[in-house]
């Protein structure tokens, strides 16, 4: 079968790639969209250091073609978003409702696939960029039939993690200001996830000037388009003098991480979303920090993917959550690097990977 393998070097499309048989426990799935992700770009350019070689991907959905004897959760045939945890659903963070916080769900690294007689990882325990893999039953959450798995390979990263953000870990009430930093895919839904949760203002800040139509119609009330010489803090504070009760930083700059800090009013909070280069440091002014204000990592928008992947289908189903509308362009696996430089150059809100022949 197709996948797209990261070798150290280059991701190439192989066609020859096989997955293994399911174990206790695991579904195997037919992908038919696969979302890419700038943490799969973090792979290439090693700011997210993974072993190759490793099929890539991990936005995805598709359909249900083998279960293990033990799985009750989904059957063949059903139409799934997959969530990159591979939390093990026993322990007592799952238990409590806390699956980002399983430590079986990081550092166990699968190889299910083989490249000839070579092992293969599978990237963010999916490796969704081929056209099938073996993951965990806790990882395939059923959807209705009706909904177009192209929209729907979203909600499985960009989706859960900027909404999630928003709703799970900041908890942002309704009237409370939110600035976020970077009109990207996680972007776009920490925004969605704002509107949803009748923040105002909600302030969308880019380098691109393209990404305004997007912000506004995600539910931005403001864009701001900072030059080189402009300072960004003020641009924020010349609508809201005291500062924000949220800034969602989605880059993962640390210069924007301290400039985040220093955007906020007192009690207001910093959430960490975009993913720097390993073992960076940010700094911050701490007196500054004292009017109780708070800095937040996020991982994975602490997502209950059982629980919240069903919520974004309804939101969706309900014309309430914009999945259609992230859809910028679809790809054929064939067309990866193509994908590639458009997302590059900024002219994608999200491209999926339609993954079958």
């Amino acid at each position: 079968m197709r996948g797209i393998v990261w070798n150290g070097k280059e991701a190439t499309v192989e066609t020859d790639l096989t997955v293994r048989d399911i174990r206790a426990g695991e579904v195997r799935v037919r992908i038919e969209a696969a979302g890419l992700c700038h943490s799969d770009v973090s792979v290439l350019n090693g700011t997210i250091m993974f072993p190759p070689p490793v099929v890539l991907g991990h936005e995805g959905a598709g359909v249900v073609t083998q279960v293990a004897a033990d799985v009750t959760n989904v059957k063949v045939g059903d139409h799934v978003v997959l969530s990159t945890l591979g939390n093990c659903g026993q322990c007592g963070a799952c238990d409590r409702g806390k699956p980002t916080f399983c430590r079986q769900s990081l550092g166990k690294l699968s190889r299910p696939f083989c490249l000839g007689d070579q092992k293969v990882f599978q990237f963010a325990n999916l490796g969704v960029f081929t056209e099938e893999t073996v993951v965990k039953a806790t990882q395939a959450i059923a959807i209705p039939d009706d909904v177009p798995l192209t929209s729907a390979s979203l909600i499985g990263c960009g989706v859960l993690t900027g909404v999630g953000a928003v709703f799970n870990r900041a908890k942002v009430s309704h009237g409370e200001s939110v600035v976020v930093i970077g009109v990207g895919g996680i972007g776009l839904n920490a925004i969605q996830g704002a509107a949803l949760a009748d923040a105002l203002p909600v302030i969308a800040i880019d380098t691109n000037p393209t990404k305004e139509t997007y912000a506004k119609a995600f539910g931005a009330t403001h864009f701001l388009c900072p030059g080189p010489d402009d300072d960004v803090v003020e641009m924020v504070k010349e609508i809201c003098p005291n500062g924000v009760d949220y800034v969602f930083e989605c880059v993962g700059a640390t210069p924007l991480i301290r400039a985040a800090t220093d955007m906020l009013d007192w009690g207001g909070t910093v959430v960490m979303l975009g993913v720097p280069k390993m073992g960076s440091e940010a700094s911050f002014v701490v007196n500054t920090m004292y009017n109780d204000k708070t800095i937040m990592g996020c991982r994975y928008g602490s997502a209950r993917p059982q629980y919240d992947i069903p919520l974004m289908v309804r939101l969706y189903r309900q014309g309430r959550l914009k999945l259609d509308e992230l859809v910028s362009a679809t790809y054929d696996l064939a067309d990866f690097q193509q994908a590639l430089d458009e997302l590059h150059e900024g002219r994608l809100a999200r491209g999926v990977l339609t993954v079958q022949s």
